[in-house]
C-alpha cells in the first residue's frame, strides 16, 4: 500500500498570479499550484471586483508541496527571484493593491521560518530598496476562476504571456535549472 506523501502548503503574492503558477508548475517538488485570491474583505471575490480594487484581496498563488523534495526555502528563494519585493502594490506595469507582495503562511512554524528568510535578505541588503513584502496568516482564500487556472500553459502566445511571463519563467530556469521539472516545457 502506498502511503500519500507528507504535503505542506504556502500562499504567494507577488504580482499577477499567471506568472507566479507558469513558474511553480515547472518547479520539481511542487505538488499543485492554484491560482486564486486572499486576505481581502470579500468573501468569494470576482476577477473583476479584485481588478477594480474593490475587495482588499491579492491575487495569489497556493501552493501544495513535497518538503521530502524542495524545503520551504528553496521554494521562497524561487518566489523572491522571479518578483520585485520592493515595489509597494507593483509589479512592471501592473498596479493596484491586488498586485502586492505578500506571503500568506499557513502555520506559525512556517511564519518562523518566512520571518526569518526575510530578515536574512534584508541583513545581507540583498535588495538596494526596502522589502515591503506583506507576511500575514492566510485568510479568506478563494479559488480564481477556472479561466486563470493554467493560463499560460493554454494561452503561451498572448501577449501579457510573451512579455511577461516568458522571462520570469525562462529567468527561473537559468537560475534553478537542477529544480526544473521533468518534462517542464
Amino acid at each position: 500500500m502506498n502511503a500519500e506523501p507528507l504535503t505542506a502548503s504556502i500562499t504567494l503574492a507577488g504580482g499577477c498570479f499567471w506568472c507566479l503558477e507558469a513558474v511553480f508548475l515547472r518547479v520539481q517538488g511542487v505538488i499543485s499550484v492554484e491560482s486564486g485570491y486572499s486576505n481581502g474583505q470579500v468573501a468569494r471575490p470576482t476577477y473583476e471586483a479584485v481588478c477594480q480594487g474593490l475587495t482588499g484581496c491579492a491575487e495569489v498563488v497556493q501552493l501544495r508541496f513535497d518538503p521530502q523534495q524542495i524545503s520551504l526555502q528553496e521554494i521562497l528563494e524561487i518566489f523572491f527571484l522571479i518578483h520585485d519585493p520592493t515595489t509597494l502594490n507593483r509589479q512592471g506595469h501592473d498596479v493596484g493593491t491586488q498586485y502586492r507582495s505578500a506571503i500568506y503562511h499557513h502555520s506559525q512554524d512556517q511564519a518562523e521560518q518566512v520571518r526569518a528568510f526575510v530578515d536574512r535578505l534584508r541583513s545581507e541588503a540583498v535588495y538596494d530598496d526596502a522589502i515591503v513584502t506583506e507576511l500575514l496568516p492566510l485568510a479568506n482564500y478563494w479559488p480564481a476562476e477556472a479561466y486563470h487556472q493554467n493560463y499560460f500553459a493554454r494561452h503561451p502566445y498572448q501577449g501579457y504571456c510573451q512579455h511577461v511571463v516568458v522571462p520570469k519563467v525562462e529567468k527561473f530556469r537559468r537560475t534553478f535549472a537542477h529544480r526544473v521539472r521533468e518534462g517542464a516545457l
